[in-house]
């Protein structure tokens, strides 16, 4: 009811712009050319004859099952026609004959859907053809479905990207981004055709913009989900509604990913036909339902509701209660196609693929994406040459770490991490000698991230030379003892450690340890009795 009165109160608008134009054509307008139907060129009797002649054969072709079954049958019944010809008048009555058939054809199918309640392939008009299900068939993609509903069929894949990979689009607004991308392809094979394979056309676009439209209300946030999505649906087969197969087969392909969708999508194609006063509505037509019709509306949404509608009509207006019986009977026929799909996939896979790149997002202060990016890039270019990954930094100081190998993305936010953190006074690591003086040495205690361990500090005992107790590379704990007004940070290892037993601050000793002579002191040496006389 909400989207028929949505619905509703659109076309009283439509109505007040239509009101518009048409003052606006009264002013300035020109007449409209009025064009008469082509008369046709047969006498009565040659129509009449060939009609109750291949009337009952005509029939029996249309109910033949399968699509390419049925042509062969109607062309069959085509060709006796203009057999019965004359050979002499063919060339001028043989096209007249095909003609009549082709106008035989459409008066059999309405006339069978509102005179009898049939549709010639046997289904009830609320029927959906037979659905069946697969996901998980091509291994190495990140998810695959292959979604088949009677004669269409749709082999669809997802995969998943980074903020890289992201669709930038530049129109008149503005420039935009696009982190969910859907590409429908239908090549001429699927419908028995033999065509050049070129770009996408007003087809390709139009129906992919549909199923996109119909998968959009379910996606994850970027900040839950932080890939960029693209689904790639290859029509293999196609008698009816193949993007609402590309709607079905995209929400499976996307739950076979491990992508946490809202909500199952499903969509289903429902058809029409209209004499002005008897109107039948069709649940998921094919295609010769379509050309024949009045009406094609795709309607693709989940279980609570419509996410996306699509209507072609060629009567000139619909009555709101058979646009309610119409949205009624889609509603049936979703539901019925989400059991199908649910039993085959019940809910998005816990993990995405082991080919996926997996994305960790970590926030830093936006005032250190400077020390991450380095000059000219070159701290975040080492970052990537030595873990793989890939790193994208937003300007909200929101980074992107994106590999398939778990380690290598750790160590990726290690070294982030280091590099942003601010190290407090206290705190204790374990660092790497990363270079030795005379006076002490530096230790790593974060990525690129050093301090100064003094001779003083190595230990409680007095310390000769530093590589007495530790050599370059060596693994240190060390507990950070001061940072100074230039971030310079003082380390200390014998602060981690009990000082020896009689220890006092005034005698820097222990009770039986010796005080070293003057001449080996570091950087010392024995002057010698003091001289007589001298001050």
């Amino acid at each position: 009811a909400q989207i028929l009165d949505a619905i509703d109160l659109a076309h009283r608008e439509i109505k007040n712009i239509i009101a518009a134009q048409r003052r606006l054509r009264d002013q300035v307008g020109k007449p409209k050319p009025t064009l008469a139907p082509p008369v046709a060129p047969w006498p009565e009797e040659f129509a009449a004859g060939l009609r109750q002649r291949f009337a009952g054969p005509l029939d029996v072709a249309l109910r033949v099952h399968g699509k390419f079954e049925q042509a062969d049958a109607v062309d069959q019944v085509e060709d006796d026609a203009v057999a019965s010809v004359p050979e002499a008048e063919r060339p001028e009555k043989g096209p007249w004959a095909k003609a009549i058939i082709h106008e035989m054809i459409k008066e059999q199918f309405r006339s069978a859907i509102l005179a009898k309640g049939e549709r010639l392939d046997g289904r009830a008009f609320d029927e959906v053809r037979k659905v069946t299900c697969e996901v998980g068939m091509l291994p190495r993609t990140h998810g695959s479905a292959l979604f088949t509903r009677g004669e269409t069929q749709a082999l669809v894949t997802c995969t998943l990207g980074t903020s890289d990979d992201v669709q930038v689009i530049e129109a008149l607004e503005g420039e935009s981004q696009q982190r969910f991308l859907l590409h429908y392809n239908f090549p001429p094979f699927s419908v028995g055709e033999v065509k050049f394979m070129r770009g996408p056309g007003r087809r390709e676009i139009g129906h992919g913009n549909l199923a996109r439209r119909a998968l959009t209300p379910v996606m994850p946030d970027k900040n839950a989900f932080p890939y960029t999505l693209r689904i790639v649906s290859d029509i293999l087969e196609s008698n009816g509604s193949s993007s609402m197969a590309t709607v079905c087969g995209g929400t499976l392909a996307l739950m076979d990913a491990g992508v946490p969708i809202a909500a199952p999508v499903a969509g289903v194609a429902m058809g029409l036909v209209s004499d002005g006063t008897r109107h039948a509505v069709l649940t998921d037509i094919a295609g010769q339902e379509d050309h024949y019709g009045d009406m094609d509306f795709k309607v693709a949404g989940t279980r609570e509701g419509i996410n996306a509608l699509q209507m072609d009509i060629k009567i000139g207006g619909l009555p709101r209660e058979v646009m309610e019986r119409a949205l009624e009977q889609a509603h049936r026929g979703r539901l019925h196609l989400l059991d199908i799909m649910e039993a085959t996939i019940a809910q998005p896979r816990p993990d995405i693929s082991s080919y996926a790149p997996r994305i960790i997002t970590i926030t830093i202060n936006p005032d250190n994406i400077r020390d991450v990016i380095g000059p000219g890039g070159k701290t975040i270019r080492a970052i990537q040459d030595e873990t793989g990954a890939r790193i994208n930094i937003e300007d909200d100081g929101r980074v992107e770490i994106a590999t398939a190998d778990e380690a290598a993305a750790n160590r990726a936010v290690q070294i982030i991490e280091g590099l942003t953190r601010l190290p407090q006074i206290g705190e204790i690591f374990e660092g790497t000698v990363k270079r030795i003086e005379p006076y002490g040495a530096f230790v790593e205690i974060l990525p690129n991230r050093d301090g100064l361990l003094h001779v003083s500090e190595l230990a409680w005992e007095r310390t000769r030379e530093v590589t007495d107790v530790i050599k370059l590379g060596d693994k240190i704990k060390v507990k950070i003892i001061g940072i100074d007004g230039s971030d310079r940070i003082k380390l200390s290892h014998r602060a981690l450690m009990p000082p020896p037993e009689g220890y006092t601050p005034e005698s820097g000793e222990g009770e039986g340890e010796r005080r070293r002579p003057h001449s080996d002191r570091p950087g010392g040496r024995d002057r010698g009795p003091r001289r007589e006389g001298r001050r």
